[in-house]
């Protein structure tokens, strides 16, 4: 299966390629993403994806691909804006949560890949868990410092690549799409 991804940030490539390893995925070059504007993660995926849909190679899926980490305290905050919310998130999230009691969250991570003959299919994938005091380790990247899954006692950035590769809510989100498509 050959797939472009329309995103700017090389980190998702290589998770999408490490849960999809049957499949031939490159980023789309020389693009500019449109702005994530939706009021969803599927908008915001869609909007990529139809965006690299225009200039893909015909035989080539495209994926779109919206991520973000929610806090229960937060009302669900920073949800869509994760990655622009400050010019240093994971110390944002940390100050605002400092005085909470409850440090539940989630990551939500929403594909929408986009065929050859236009049909669409959508994945989402979630991991709970809650957010650290601190930050805690060297490994993915974003949030992953602070956010402990649910079952574990190390963060994501501890726990490693391998567990990520398999359990993350992108590579949840990739296994949902790839069961999809075997379903075509």
């Amino acid at each position: 299966m050959r797939a472009r991804l329309a995103s700017g940030n090389p980190h998702k490539l290589v998770e999408l390629r490490r849960a999809l390893p049957e499949w031939e995925i490159e980023l789309i070059d020389d693009q500019e993403l449109p702005p994530e504007t939706g009021s969803s993660y599927e908008e915001n995926a869609r909007g990529k994806a139809l965006h690299g849909r225009a200039d893909a190679p015909s035989d080539a899926w495209v994926i779109g691909e919206d991520s973000g980490i929610e806090a229960a305290a937060l009302g669900g905050r920073p949800g869509l804006a994760s990655a622009r919310w400050a010019a240093d998130g994971v110390e944002r999230l940390l100050e605002e949560l400092s005085a909470a009691s409850d440090r539940r969250a989630r990551y939500v991570c929403v594909i929408v890949a986009i065929g050859p003959d236009h049909e669409e299919v959508v994945a989402e994938g979630t991991l709970a868990g809650t957010i650290a005091g601190a930050r805690r380790g060297t490994g993915g990247f974003g949030y992953d410092p602070v956010f402990v899954p649910e079952g574990e006692e190390q963060t994501v950035a501890e726990l490693g690549d391998a567990w990520k590769t398999a359990n993350s809510h992108r590579a949840r989100a990739a296994t949902a799409l790839a069961a999809a498509l075997s379903q075509d």
